[in-house]
């Protein structure tokens, strides 16, 4: 009990004193995640609200896939990509393996299902009157799209925020394609692992407590999202 109490009080200490390489770690994280949540949003939100306002063949099995996406464990998308950028691999002249890219590929990959699913169901579960409405009033496809997004925006944005929690919570992938390579490419769960492993508890735990923190201000923003109206 000592031990554990002794190792959460120095956590706290660390992050209280703003122990440089404790919060080199986290802004590594926490940038290499944004950047994959605004690559991965850009791409799956258009992605989501085009399939979900259009009818075509195979839609239906497009939409298996994309549940299957979701519940692919990340060390299979590490090994895919490790395959891909590894000096042997075919974009292995690239040199993305061990970098901060590699990363951001890996969880643009892991979370664009998930922000597509989310933005088919913000379409889906919108007023039923809303596209009908559009169309009467004369709306182009795109312009159609641009008015959904608009009008669905405070759950898209939800979508883009769970992305993010997801990829930053993150750990095979970015182990595998990261190398946890100090000051460049280790992020908090990877560095947790590590620094667990060496027997550094103390600088373990206050990632752990970080993460923990990211996590609540991700669910409130959530929840004050939910409550607000468009």
């Amino acid at each position: 009990m000592n031990y554990f109490s002794d190792s959460l009080a120095a956590a706290f200490g660390l992050i209280a004193s703003f122990d440089q390489a404790l919060y080199q770690i986290v802004l590594t994280s926490v940038g290499i995640s944004l950047i994959a949540a605004i690559i991965a949003a850009a791409l799956a939100i258009p992605a989501g609200i085009v399939m979900a306002l259009n009818q075509f063949a195979g839609k239906q099995f497009l939409q298996s896939i994309l549940n299957t996406l979701m519940a692919m464990p990340t060390v299979v998308i590490g090994l895919l990509l490790y395959g891909l950028f590894s000096r042997l691999g075919p974009l292995g002249h690239l040199e993305l393996l061990y970098t901060p890219t590699a990363i951001i590929i890996a969880e643009s990959i892991l979370i664009f299902p998930i922000m597509m699913n989310l933005a088919i169901a913000a379409v889906t579960s919108a007023d039923p009157r809303l596209v009908p409405t559009l169309i009467s009033l004369g709306a182009k496809p795109k312009n159609l799209s641009i008015q959904v997004a608009k009008q669905t925006r405070f759950i898209m944005l939800a979508a883009v925020i769970t992305g993010f929690g997801r990829a930053i919570g993150e750990v095979g992938a970015a182990m595998m394609l990261g190398g946890n390579i100090e000051g460049y490419t280790r992020t908090m769960t990877t560095a947790i692992a590590l620094e667990t492993s060496k027997g550094e508890f103390e600088m373990g735990l206050a990632l752990g407590l970080l993460l923990l923190i990211i996590a609540f201000v991700i669910n409130f923003l959530l929840s004050w999202l939910q409550r607000v109206k468009p």
